[in-house]
């Protein structure tokens, strides 16, 4: 058991601010949307279209905006998405998965490309960096969920496969076909969870100084303005002295 990325704990707290603009509540709609789209409109039968409403609501989505994006995929409307991603290589070498949901991949892939571009990365083929990372299932609790301990015991009992704990919270991770299941019984068992959705995990972490995750951050964050991308995952992680500067 480890302490969560650093890097990644930035991004959370850079998407808090994002909240306030309500860029988050715009890719959850999308998220919301086209998972309604792919099954049935009724959580209850949708897997997947649960977990969007179950994270939706842990980021303090409006009832209203849930039940808008649901009626968009009954009502057809919402656009025809594609889900695409974008593999490349960031400053330094780092490897870089970017998820879009898309209904111009022209477009997506345009923007994606101009901006490792700009921020010096490079956009690579499908495949060519996704081998450094595994397919997993991540439910994030809240540290107020319990210690380290109690909540590892309950990963066990969900069958998970591992835990990361620190200060800000506790990340479960389990295969990618069992997070319906795992991130229900660990609810039984630890209540409310912030997320639930299918991650990119890095099998290792390249730690990096102040100048080199500064580069870095400013290619992800590029990224992540954009409409388009859901989300961003990079090999990397940082000190608390660079994560507190940056």
């Amino acid at each position: 058991m480890a302490g969560h990325s650093k890097w990644a704990n930035i991004q959370h707290r850079k998407g808090k601010q994002d909240q306030i603009r309500g860029k988050i509540f715009s890719r959850l709609s999308k998220e919301i949307t086209v998972a309604a789209k792919m099954g049935d409109p009724d959580p209850d039968k949708n897997p997947r279209l649960r977990l969007a409403v179950k994270e939706a609501k842990a980021n303090s989505m409006p009832k209203d905006n849930i039940e808008r994006a649901i009626k968009k995929a009954i009502g057809g409307e919402g656009g025809d998405y594609a889900e695409v991603r974008y593999e490349g290589y960031a400053p330094g070498g780092i490897a870089v998965i970017v998820e879009t949901m898309t209904d111009n991949r022209n477009r997506t892939a345009s923007n994606v490309r101009s901006y490792f571009t700009k921020y010096g990365g490079n956009l690579g083929e499908t495949g060519s960096v996704s081998f450094m990372f595994d397919r997993k299932g991540e439910i994030a609790f809240p540290a107020k969920a319990g210690d380290a301990d109690t909540v590892m015991l309950a990963a066990i009992d969900a069958g998970a496969e591992d835990v990361e704990s620190d200060d800000e919270g506790h990340w479960v991770y389990c295969a990618d076909t069992d997070l319906a299941e795992v991130s229900a019984a660990l609810e039984s068992a630890l209540g409310e969870f912030d997320s639930a959705k299918l991650v990119w995990r890095p099998q290792t972490r390249t730690d990096l100084g102040l100048d080199e995750a500064a580069k870095v951050m400013k290619l992800i964050e590029a990224l992540e303005n954009d409409d388009d991308v859901q989300s961003v995952t990079a090999n990397f992680d940082v000190s608390d002295e660079v994560a507190a500067a940056l």
